[in-house]
């Protein structure tokens, strides 16, 4: 039952937080911390009771930890939930980022700090329910939560556009929601009117039997709400604008953790349950992968709004995340994990450096910034690592993830790696004008501002500590996800045969073994 109290937690705290900002405007923030802190506590809790026979591979089914409840049995949806080591790892990145989130918060917020961190909680306890749902009934109704009070968090606590960027952000993810919804309701009567047996349970739908057209409509619905939420390009239009309005908590979220529930999206559900239409729709999903790259990079260095700048570096970085997955072999989807991991952290980080910097200056206006390094030392140091951490310096984790994307890209497609890799030499360029721009070169202003506090220190310096580790040592990671991974790919390859019934519509995936 632990696996309830990760989603049980956030929601108490959340409760909690709201009644104790009643009381006194600071309390909600204790309660926040310590909710986040425990959240924290029982993940690693799992990880490490785990992580032995995750090593080994030595697990009796493919999960580590399950519960199973009624809950509308007339429909056939039940409250299942889920972890293996895939989830497990998004689970510790979800109680990491919700901690930094509202350490990084701490003095951003003074108005309703009850209601913000009520909504906060709940965010995580909507993401963390979407990494444990093994029901697609469940795993929609917990996609939707996260939807509302992340839209409350920028039309709230949000910057001069709050309103139209908050209003953007809830259409756009329930456009694509709502396909979503639409293809998980046709894969369930597909489903029951195959088998006679109609559910919403994941491991039932797996190997459907339907025919190839049927197969690609309902992967794209699966598809249009995880590329909307990545996002891939064109349907990135969103992010910029919820980024840039978003308070210094609510991007760390949408950068760190949003973004990830669609990358997970696609590895859980598209490619296992429609093994055949996504394996003709790599292609296309490939070059959409490598436009996002080249796009975002270039887009990210005509910014002059250091955090619209930033939101644009997502599109480039998760641009890599679509292309491993839709490579679909191991090697790749292991860069895809490390990539998942790692921009969570180096990008999370950059947009709490953005926020204490906005809170200082009151301004994101590169144009108005420069030679903040000599009154700011540590943060300009910070400034610049997560920068190079964001270009995929050798050495941190960012390298090994995008390293491994393209080296498992290389041995489907040479052309498409060698196209994609162009875009880390973009990456190197905007990276470094971050820094430039806004800490080097004279101090037009005259700006004379306070460093980073203990407070921020802390947070940064622990992000700083785990991409340098993830760097040096990414084996734990790759032990920890590779049953899963595993499971997976046997999945894609084994249920091939089983969605195609008519033997001259379309092809299989004859050269599955390469994916081992």
């Amino acid at each position: 039952m632990i696996l309830l109290w990760l989603i049980i937690l956030p929601l108490a705290g959340g409760v909690v937080s709201w009644c104790a900002g009643r009381l006194r405007t600071a309390w909600p923030r204790w309660v926040s911390l310590i909710t986040s802190l425990l959240m924290s506590w029982v993940s690693i809790n799992i990880w490490m009771q785990h992580y032995s026979s995750l090593r080994e591979m030595d697990l009796n089914g493919p999960w580590i930890l399950e519960v199973r409840l009624d809950w509308i049995p007339q429909i056939g949806a039940g409250f299942h939930l889920a972890a293996d080591g895939l989830s497990l790892i998004l689970v510790l990145l979800t109680a990491f980022l919700g901690l930094a989130a509202v350490i990084s918060s701490w003095t951003e917020i003074r108005e309703k700090t009850g209601f913000f961190h009520l909504n906060l909680q709940w965010i995580l306890a909507g993401i963390i329910g979407v990494f444990l749902s093994m029901d697609l009934f469940l795993f929609y109704f917990f996609w939707e939560l996260m939807l509302v009070p992340m839209y409350f968090l920028i039309a709230l606590w949000g910057h001069e556009n709050r309103e139209y960027a908050s209003f953007k952000f809830f259409i756009f993810t329930q456009a694509g929601g709502l396909l979503m919804l639409i293809a998980i309701l046709g894969l369930y009567f597909v489903h029951g009117r195959a088998t006679g047996s109609y559910s919403f349970d994941y491991m039932e739908l797996l190997g459907t039997p339907m025919t190839a057209g049927t197969g690609f409509w309902l992967m794209l619905g699966f598809f249009a709400a995880f590329a909307v939420k990545l996002p891939v390009v064109p349907f990135h239009n969103w992010l910029p604008d919820a980024h840039t309005e978003a308070p210094t908590a609510g991007s760390v979220i949408l950068a760190g953790l949003l973004l990830k529930t669609g990358a997970y999206g696609l590895i859980r559900f598209v490619v296992p349950l429609f093994p055949h239409a996504a394996m003709e729709f790599a292609p296309a999903a490939m070059i959409m992968g490598i436009v996002g790259i080249l796009y975002g990079a270039v887009t990210a260095f005509g910014q002059t709004d250091l955090k619209r700048l930033v939101a644009y570096t997502s599109v480039s970085h998760m641009g890599f995340v679509l292309l491993g997955v839709f490579v679909w072999n191991e090697i790749a989807l292991q860069g895809v994990v490390m990539q998942i991991v790692c921009h969570g952290l180096a990008t999370g980080a950059l947009f709490i450096i953005v926020g204490a910097l906005q809170e200082r200056i009151h301004t994101r206006d590169m144009s108005l910034m420069g030679g903040l390094w000599g009154s700011a030392p540590r943060m300009a140091g910070a400034a610049l690592f997560f920068a190079l951490a964001s270009l995929g310096l050798p050495g941190l984790g960012n390298f090994v993830g995008e390293f491994l994307v393209l080296l498992g890209a290389y041995k489907t497609n040479i052309a498409a790696a060698s196209v994609a890799a162009t875009g880390t030499i973009a990456a190197t360029i905007y990276s470094l004008w971050i820094v430039q721009r806004a800490f080097h070169g004279p101090n037009a202003q005259n700006w004379s501002i306070p460093d980073l506090s203990f407070r921020e220190t802390v947070v940064l310096a622990a992000m700083i500590a785990s991409l340098v580790w993830l760097g040096l040592f990414p084996q734990p990671v790759f032990d920890t996800s590779r049953q899963a991974l595993k499971n997976m790919t046997v999945m894609g390859v084994q249920t091939t045969e089983s969605v195609r019934l008519d033997a001259g519509e379309g092809r299989t995936n004859s050269d599955g073994g390469d994916t081992q």
